[in-house]
Parts: structure tokens; sequence; C-alpha cells
């Protein structure tokens, strides 16, 4: 086929490891580290993530995301660059207890979004457009991406049906899911 690129990617999907949780009335995010069962899980999840021999690994700028893949960057002499599109989703929710209600409308609309927050179609836009521009970045290699469980279950389902909050909700903290990522 003349005049056709193909990108090839192996991109693999971390989802972090057990972290703090969220603690109402505080701000979220950014700086929560993981637990100790976290940091014992990034540990022992970073042999199979070495083994995948990546080229790269990248990672939602959060503690937490860091943090899960970092034992693995360093297994195979690599540093961890983030990436702000990496992120998780901005539910534009405090933390709350009762967080589960929330996230299921959402997923029920994915076009709701909250005032001044992103609504989960404009994470899932974000998700495919982070991941097509590393897969083009590292045409040929094999990436290791840090992230979070809304921000892998959004790209997931731009790739096909079947994703839904039920899998959002029951993702495991670690989970890796492997891409064989091939855009023209």
């Amino acid at each position: 086929m003349v005049g056709r690129s193909f990108v090839n990617c192996e991109i693999v999907l971390v989802r972090h490891a057990e972290s703090v949780p969220p603690v109402p009335e505080e701000p979220d995010d950014p700086e929560r580290p993981l637990t100790a069962a976290g940091v014992a899980a990034a540990e022992l999840l970073a042999h199979e993530l070495a083994a995948m021999n990546p080229t790269a690994v990248v990672s939602s700028p959060y503690r937490r995301a860091v943090e899960t893949v970092a034992p693995a960057a360093r297994a195979v002499g690599l540093e961890v660059t983030t990436r702000r599109e990496l992120r998780e989703w901005d539910s534009g929710l405090e933390p709350t207890p009762d967080y589960a209600v929330h996230y299921e409308r959402s997923w029920a609309d994915p076009d709701f979004a909250r005032p001044g927050a992103e609504s989960l179609r404009q994470l899932t836009a974000r998700a495919m457009a982070a991941v097509d521009r590393l897969a083009e970045q590292h045409c040929g290699g094999v990436v290791l991406v840090g992230s979070h469980g809304t921000f892998v279950s959004r790209l997931l389902a731009g790739l096909g049906p079947g994703i839904g909050w039920a899998f959002s909700r029951d993702m495991p903290m670690p989970a890796v899911h492997l891409l064989r990522w091939a855009r023209e």
C-alpha cells in the first residue's frame, strides 16, 4: 500500500495500585500516594511489566500512578515521564462515599458533565488522542502507561463495545491491559 503509513505500538495500560482513599472536604488527587499494600503490589508487578521489554514508561502526573509504574521503570533502567493528558477523569465531584451513584449516572449518559468538569465522552476522546500520540512517538516500541481506572475504562470503551460502569467499578488495583495499537 503505497502512500499509507501505519503506527504500530504496544501500549501497556496500567491502572494504579491501591491508593490512600480520598478524604471528603479535602482536595483529591495529585498527591494521594499508594497504601503499603499498593506499594507492595507495584513492586510485585514490576517483574511482569519489565518482562514486556518496555521502551518507554509514561504516566499520569498523579503520584499514585507514577508510584505504580516506577518500580518497573527502575528495573529496566528507564525514567518515568509524566503527561497531564493521562490524568484521571475530571468528574467535578468532591470526594464522597456515594461516588458510585454519581459515576453510574455519568456512565449511563456519557455526555453529562458537571459544571466546569469533563464528560465521560470528552475523557474518551482525550484518552484516545493521548494514546494515539504515544503510539506515534514510540512507533515499534512498548510503552507502559500508568493511569487510572476511569481513564483506562473509557479508553477501552472507545475501542469497542462491552465496556461499561460495571467493568470500571470492578477493575482491580493494579490492573494491566495490553493493546496492540495500529493506526493509519
